[in-house]
């Protein structure tokens, strides 16, 4: 069964350690995030951006397939289904199709009118007892057709949003897409503070969880930060571990090109890697 993002995000928020939302891919992704978050007890996130749900054949099969997963591998930790980065249409599919949770992204309309639609999502969401998720400022970086050029979120707007009655907010503050440049400036955490301030009871959302320090995902979740988005260090493992397995001529050696064989290194080097973030985040024991 999927659930609301709202009572684990609440209870992280309350207990200081954070959720993570791993995006998926594929049957394999989903398979692995949910077998780590039984593992080790810890309430998870799938993530899914509106281009991996039509790459995954619709909302609906995402949708259909995970809530299968769910009771056929014996999952009892609390999974949201997610959708990433949502636009407004996209938003309003998501939930037609049974997600759990949603993001609507209108960080790159005026405030006013990312306000209405805001507004709109929030109130449809509520009727059906779905999480939301809402935007200010955009996070840098571009992650599967998502373009962001990483303006730092105005606390006052952040505020607006959230009084709205949005269940997590995600405020730009220097975070970025994608692997992090050599030059990167590192997180904002006097934005961030301000943020925390103005919304003391608010989750906020943390987006671009690849490649940040453990220092400061650390100080990240002491200013607020209840959820953490990671996606590509989950596709570098994979395709680190892949890479080697046919490097190493493993393919052609008995029927080592059996895909369930060939993709075999890959699904576990994504599930070490959430684990290793559950880790990080505090939330193993938490669900």
């Amino acid at each position: 069964m999927l659930v609301s993002a709202k009572d684990m995000l609440t209870k992280a928020h309350e207990g200081h350690y954070a959720v993570g939302q791993f995006n998926i891919n594929n049957l394999e992704w989903t398979k692995m995030a949910l077998l780590a978050a039984q593992e080790l007890s810890s309430p998870i996130i799938l993530g899914v951006s509106e281009g991996a749900g039509k790459y995954m054949c619709g909302f609906e099969t995402v949708a259909a397939m995970t809530k299968a997963m769910v009771e056929s591998l014996g999952i009892t930790v609390p999974v949201a289904l997610h959708l990433d980065h949502g636009s407004y249409e996209g938003a309003k599919k998501a939930i037609a199709a049974g997600f759990s949770s949603v993001m609507f992204d209108g960080s790159h309309y005026p405030i006013e009118e990312n306000i209405e639609k805001s507004k709109e999502i929030i109130a449809l969401a509520a009727s059906k007892g779905i999480s939301v998720e809402c935007e200010v400022g955009a996070i840098g970086g571009e992650e599967d057709g998502v373009v962001g050029g990483g303006e730092v979120a105005d606390p006052a707007e952040c505020k607006r949003i959230a009084d709205l009655g949005v269940t997590m907010l995600a405020a730009g503050i220097g975070n970025i897409h994608g692997q992090y440049p050599e030059n990167w400036k590192g997180l904002n955490f006097e934005v961030l503070s301000e943020i925390q301030k103005l919304n003391p009871s608010m989750p906020l959302v943390l987006h671009g969880g690849t490649g940040i320090p453990a220092d400061m995902i650390k100080k990240a979740i002491s200013l607020g930060v209840s959820k953490i988005n990671v996606n590509t260090e989950c596709q570098l493992s994979f395709a680190a571990a892949t890479r080697k397995y046919i490097e190493e001529g493993k393919d052609r050696q008995g029927k080592g090109f059996d895909p369930r064989k060939l993709l075999a290194p890959g699904c576990d080097a994504i599930k070490a890697t959430v684990k290793e973030k559950m880790e990080l985040f505090g939330s193993v024991g938490k669900a």
